[in-house]
């Protein structure tokens, strides 16, 4: 019976692919990372499922073969020491690419890594520069800058917590182009995030927003709970889904054993659809 829920699956995993473009890469700062400028021509690393020494932070788009217009910025996990760059990231993409969604994923800087320069700042600075970065590209890429979306894996969610709550405007008198553009998603999805940054109060118009994690998940699925009953007392839109099966880290899906985990896209997938983010512009 289990062979008979997957193979239609990774038949739609094989989907996500087929619906994706060559990345092409976009550095936040043509200059590197303010303050940080001299350590931007640092090489990256990258092994088998991370990426690590992230210091030109940087967003690579995803563009689908037929945009609908909506736009999500992905943030992988990795606790800050790596970056879950395929698993949470590229495989994220083409998903998102296969329902018609363009996908910039965020390399961000890693303050948890062994000897990293950084603090929490950094991450915060980088998603928020990377909001404004897409909005201004919004002409450029054929995206509408009122359906810019953010999603986070573990401590990726921690940094979509880092823009989704706080109005960020533009500020129309900076000498910089980029940061004219307000940061603040239009919506958000959060993947068992980690507790950094979980909003106790949020306003009746937060971003709306789409939840998920394992009950099992002795690290993130309470992240999940406190943000759903923020947004409740607020009375704003969320909608959450918590399986009762799996723990930490199951990713699109694809590497759990139980169903309901392998198909939790598909809830996005309805979700997305409810809130009429697969309208095309005339």
């Amino acid at each position: 019976m289990k062979t008979c829920y997957l193979f239609p699956f990774f038949l739609f995993l094989f989907g996500w692919a087929a619906a994706q473009t060559n990345p092409v890469r976009y550095n936040l700062w043509e200059n590197g990372a303010p303050g940080f400028e001299n350590l931007k021509d640092i090489p990256e690393s990258a092994q088998d499922w991370w990426v690590r020494d992230i210091h030109n932070p940087s967003v690579t788009l995803f563009t689908p073969e037929n945009p609908n217009g909506t736009f999500v910025l992905v943030c992988p996990g990795g606790g800050f020491r790596n970056l879950v760059y395929n698993s949470e990231g590229v495989k994220a993409a083409a998903f998102l690419n296969s329902l018609g969604i363009t996908v910039g994923v965020l390399k961000y800087r890693l303050f948890r890594q062994e000897d990293s320069p950084y603090t929490d700042a950094q991450p915060k600075q980088d998603v928020i520069r990377a909001m404004r970065f897409v909005r201004s590209k919004a002409s450029e890429w054929k995206i509408d800058p009122d359906r810019v979306g953010v999603m986070g894996f573990s401590a990726g969610g921690e940094v979509v917590n880092y823009v989704a709550f706080d109005e960020n405007p533009g500020d129309p008198t900076s000498i910089d182009p980029i940061e004219k553009f307000p940061a603040q998603p239009n919506f958000i999805v959060q993947v068992y995030p980690g507790p950094l940054a979980t909003p106790e109060k949020v306003s009746k118009d937060a971003p709306p927003a789409f939840l998920v994690a394992a009950n099992q998940d002795e690290c993130c699925s309470g992240t999940i709970i406190q943000t759903m009953i923020a947004y409740r007392e607020a009375g704003a839109d969320v909608e959450l889904h918590l399986f009762s099966k799996d723990e930490h880290a199951f990713n699109m899906g694809d590497r759990s054993k139980f169903v309901s985990i392998n198909h939790w896209p598909e809830r996005l997938k309805e979700w997305f659809e409810d809130q009429n983010y697969f309208k095309k512009e005339n």
